[in-house]
C-alpha cells in the first residue's frame, strides 16, 4: 500500500488545531508511510498482526490502495503463535462493553475460537477514527453503529488472507477451504490453525472486497456473550487512567478558582512546601481563560495536603458570577418572545381550541461525575510526548496537547486507558483536563522536574469545576379537542448550547439552533409545532450528558402527550399509537412489547400503585418503559421497570441488557431531590455525594429488559436507554398524587 497521512484529508477543525501546533505556522501537506510508520513504532503502536515490524512494512506495501487505514486489518488484528487473537478497538471501553462488542463482531466474520479472543484499547492513530466522521471518537452511541460492518469486514479480509496462506502450503484452490473456530480445514479434513498461518498470512495482499455472512449463519453475532473484562473488574484487577504509575512519576492537584474564568492574586505556598513529598508549587493555566495553582509531589496524598494548606487570593474582577435563581428568572424573562425557529408550522388554531393546556419545565445544570474522576499522565521526551488517559477523543486530545507542549502532533502518542466511566466527560471541544495536565508537566519540566507528571481530580474537583449538562427552561402552550387532536404546539426553549464556539458548531449549529437542544422535539407524534430557541452565553461551562438534549426533550414530550390523554380521559398507551399512525412501527414494536411483558392493563396494582408510560428515540433507537411507582414518606418511589428495546440488531443482548439498567438507573438519577447543581456568587454549591445526590442501592428498582427482535444493522445504544425513565416515573407518580410534576429533580409531595 502506499500510504499518505494528507493535511487536507483531516476534518477542518483537526487542520485548524495542526496549523496552530506546527511550530514553523503551517502544516506539513503529507505524511510520508516511512515517517508514518516511525511515528507509529515511537508511540508503541504494532502495525501488524506478526511480531515483526518489518512484515508489516510489506503487507502494507501490497494492500490495495483503494483501502484506507480503517480497513486494513494490520492495525486491528494482531494473531499469536499459539492462535490468541488480540482485536484492537478503536473506541473507549468506559463502560459500556463495546471492548467486548467490536472484537465479538471481528470474530463472527473471522471464525475464530472465541475463548481465544484478546481485546486493547487502540491509540491517536489514523486507523482508529470513527469511520463514518473520520476523527477519534467515542460519543453518540455510534460505536457500534458506525463500526459494525467496519470490524465485520476486518474479520472477513483477515481469514481470506490465512485462507490464502493455507491455499498456498497445501497447493489447492483457496474455494476448497473453509474455516472454523480458528482452523482453516482443507480437503480429507486436514487443518491448520490461524497461529500456524498468521505470519505468512500477513504477508499476502489485503482483498479490497470481501463477502459478508448472512446473519442466519451467525454463530457469535446475537448471542448472550459474557464481557472480556468481567474478571478483571469484579477482582479489582482492571486498570483504569487513574493507575497509571511510571518509573519517577510525580502526580500534581490543581487548586482551581472557585468562579470560573477567574486568575490568582496572590498566594502563600509556605506551608505547602513544608508537607514532605512536595516538589515544587507552581502557577499555571487552567480553563476558560482563568489561572490556577498546581502542587506536584511524590503522591497524591502529599500533593492534597499541601493544596489544602496554600493561602490564596482570587482576582474574580471582570468575570461573570452565575447565581442560579437570577438565571432561572432572566431565562423566564427571554421566553415571553421567540427565538430562533426550528419548527415555524402553523398554529393559530391554538386560540380557539376547546382545550388548552399551559406549562413550564425548569431543568437544572447537572454533573456527570464518572466514578473514575479526571486524569491526565504526561511524559515529555525531548521534542516528543507520551499520555495516558481515558480519552473519548484521542485525536483531538493528541492535537491540544501538541499546541501546549510545542511539538509536533504527529510526536505526541496518546495511550488510551480503560476508563471509569465519562457521560460525556472525557468527549470535550476544549481538551480541558488535557491542556491542564500538560500545562502542569510543561512548568515542571521548565521548574527542573524531569519526570512524568500524573495530574489528578478529586470527586470535588469534578463536581465543582467540571462542566455540566446545561439548565433548561421549556416554555409549551398546546390546543386540543376533546379527541385528543393536537390543534397546535406553541413551544419555547432556552439553554445555553453545547457546541456554540467549538469545532462542531458549523455542522451541529443551523439556523442559530444548537441541534442537540431540540433533539427529540415533536417525534413520533404528528401535530403542528412551532419551536424556537434561546441560546444566552452564560459563564457555566457546558457539555453533552448521556443522552444530550434528550435528557429534557423526551420529559417534556412523553409529560405533555400523557397529560393530554389523561385530560381527554384516554388510554396513555393506545393515545400514544393513535397519535404514531403507521409512520413508526419501532416506537410502536418498542412500547407493545413494554407492556405486554409489564402486565400493563391486566395486572392489579398494589394500592398506592400506578403504572407509567413513556417512549421515545435518540441516537436511531428507541426504548419504552412501563413502570410501577408509589409516594413513600412524601419521597417517589420508583418499583419496578420494564423496558421495550428497538436497537435493531442486538450483537451481544447482554450488553444491550446492562446498557439499559445502567442507563436507567442514571435517568433515575435525575429524578431525585438534590441531584442539580446550583451556584451562588459565581460558585457551584455542591461539591461531593454528601449534597450532590446520586442513586444508591436502596433507590434501584426491579427491572426487566426486553428486545424487539430484528436482523437489522444495529443502532446506539450506549445513551437511548435513558430519556424515557424520567417521564415514565412521573406519570406513574401524576397518576398517584393527582399532581403533574415541571421540575427535574422532584421536589417532596
Amino acid at each position: 500500500m502506499h500510504f499518505e497521512a494528507r493535511f487536507t484529508d483531516l476534518p477542518k477543525h483537526l487542520q485548524a488545531l495542526l496549523q496552530q501546533s506546527t511550530p514553523s505556522g503551517s502544516a506539513t501537506s503529507s505524511l510520508p508511510r516511512r515517517s508514518f510508520l516511525k511515528m507509529a513504532a515511537v508511540s508503541g503502536f504494532a502495525l501488524g498482526c506478526y511480531p515483526v515490524l518489518t512484515l508489516a512494512q510489506d503487507a502494507a506495501a501490497k494492500a490495495p490502495a483503494g483501502l484506507k487505514p480503517t480497513e486494513q486489518p494490520g492495525a486491528f488484528v494482531q494473531i499469536a503463535a499459539d492462535g490468541t487473537v488480540t482485536v484492537t478497538i478503536n473506541r473507549l471501553d468506559f463502560g459500556q462493553g463495546v471492548q467486548t462488542a467490536l472484537p465479538l463482531i471481528l470474530a463472527e466474520e473471522l471464525d475464530a475460537d472465541w475463548s481465544k479472543v484478546r481485546s486493547v484499547h487502540g491509540n491517536n492513530h489514523p486507523a482508529y477514527v470513527d469511520p463514518a466522521f473520520g476523527m477519534h471518537l467515542t460519543g453518540g452511541s455510534n460505536s457500534i453503529k458506525n463500526s459494525y460492518t467496519q470490524y465485520r469486514e476486518l474479520g472477513a479480509r483477515t481469514r481470506a488472507m490465512l485462507v490464502s496462506a493455507a491455499a498456498a502450503k497445501w497447493n489447492v484452490p483457496a474455494a476448497d477451504l473453509r474455516t472454523e473456530n480458528g482452523f482453516v480445514i482443507g480437503p480429507g479434513g486436514k487443518k491448520l490453525s490461524y497461529g500456524e498461518l498468521a505470519e505468512a498470512a500477513m504477508t499476502l495482499p489485503v482483498p479490497e472486497k470481501v463477502t459478508l455472512k448472512d446473519p442466519k449463519d451467525f454463530r457469535l453475532i446475537g448471542k448472550p456473550t459474557g464481557r472480556l473484562d468481567a474478571k478483571a473488574k469484579s477482582t479489582g484487577t482492571q486498570d483504569y487512567g487513574i493507575d497509571a504509575h511510571l518509573p519517577g512519576m510525580l502526580t500534581a492537584v490543581v487548586a482551581r478558582p472557585p468562579v470560573f474564568g477567574a486568575k490568582v492574586k496572590s498566594f502563600d505556598d509556605s506551608a505547602a512546601k513544608a508537607i514532605k513529598g512536595v516538589k515544587a508549587v507552581l502557577r499555571v493555566p487552567v480553563d476558560r481563560g482563568g489561572e490556577g495553582v498546581a502542587i506536584i509531589a511524590t503522591g497524591y496524598w502529599p500533593a492534597k495536603q499541601a493544596r489544602d494548606v496554600l493561602k490564596l487570593e482570587w482576582d474574580t474582577d471582570g468575570v461573570e458570577k452565575v447565581d442560579s435563581v437570577k438565571l432561572l428568572a432572566s431565562y423566564k424573562e427571554m421566553t415571553k418572545t421567540p427565538g430562533k425557529l426550528k419548527f415555524n408550522d402553523d398554529v393559530s388554531k391554538i386560540a380557539g381550541a376547546p382545550h388548552k393546556l399551559n406549562a413550564e419545565f425548569v431543568f437544572p445544570y447537572l454533573a456527570h461525575t464518572p466514578m473514575e474522576p479526571l486524569n491526565c499522565t504526561v511524559a515529555i521526551k525531548g521534542d516528543k510526548a507520551e499520555l495516558w488517559l481515558g480519552t473519548q477523543m484521542p485525536g483531538l486530545d493528541g492535537f491540544a496537547a501538541a499546541t501546549v507542549l510545542g511539538v509536533k502532533p504527529e510526536n505526541v502518542a496518546i495511550h488510551t486507558q480503560m476508563a471509569g466511566g465519562g457521560f460525556g466527560r472525557r468527549a470535550i471541544a476544549t481538551s480541558d483536563y488535557v491542556v491542564e495536565a500538560c500545562q502542569v508537566a510543561k512548568a515542571a519540566k521548565t521548574a527542573g522536574l524531569d519526570a512524568p507528571v500524573r495530574t489528578l481530580w478529586s470527586r470535588e474537583d469534578d463536581v465543582k469545576g467540571g462542566y455540566y449538562r446545561p439548565m433548561h427552561l421549556h416554555k409549551a402552550e398546546i390546543g386540543f379537542d376533546a379527541q385528543g387532536n393536537i390543534l397546535g404546539w406553541d413551544h419555547v426553549i432556552v439553554g445555553q448550547s453545547i457546541v456554540s464556539g467549538t469545532p462542531f458548531e458549523g455542522m451541529m449549529v443551523q439556523n442559530g439552533v444548537d441541534v442537540t437542544a431540540v433533539e427529540g422535539m415533536k417525534e413520533p407524534y404528528e401535530m403542528p409545532m412551532r419551536l424556537s430557541v434561546h441560546h444566552p452565553k452564560i459563564n457555566v461551562p457546558v457539555l453533552w450528558w448521556r443522552s444530550v438534549g434528550s435528557t429534557h426533550t423526551a420529559f417534556v414530550m412523553e409529560t405533555l402527550i400523557d397529560e393530554i390523554a389523561q385530560a381527554t380521559k384516554q388510554d396513555p398507551v393506545a393515545y400514544r399509537l393513535k397519535l404514531m399512525g403507521n409512520k413508526h412501527p419501532r416506537h410502536k414494536a418498542a412500547l407493545e412489547l413494554a407492556v405486554e411483558k409489564s402486565g400493563y392493563g391486566k395486572k392489579k396494582l398494589p394500592a398506592g400503585r400506578a403504572y407509567g408510560v413513556a417512549v421515545h428515540e435518540s441516537f436511531s433507537s428507541v426504548v419504552a418503559y412501563v413502570v410501577e411507582a408509589s409516594i413513600k414518606s412524601g419521597q417517589p418511589k420508583l418499583h419496578k421497570v420494564t423496558a421495550g428495546v428497538h436497537c435493531n440488531l442486538a450483537v451481544n443482548p447482554k450488553s444491550v441488557e446492562a446498557q439499559v439498567q445502567g442507563a436507567a438507573l442514571m435517568g433515575l438519577s435525575m429524578c431525585l431531590p438534590g441531584a442539580a447543581i446550583t451556584l451562588k456568587d459565581g460558585v457551584v454549591e455542591q461539591s461531593n455525594f454528601g449534597d450532590f445526590v446520586v442513586p444508591r442501592i436502596t433507590d434501584m428498582p426491579q427491572i426487566a429488559v426486553h428486545i424487539v427482535p430484528s436482523a437489522d444493522a444495529p443502532t446506539g445504544m450506549g445513551e437511548p436507554g435513558l430519556p424515557a425513565l424520567a417521564p415514565a416515573f412521573a406519570n406513574a407518580i401524576a397518576r398517584v398524587s393527582g399532581k403533574r410534576w415541571r421540575e427535574l429533580p422532584y421536589r417532596q409531595v
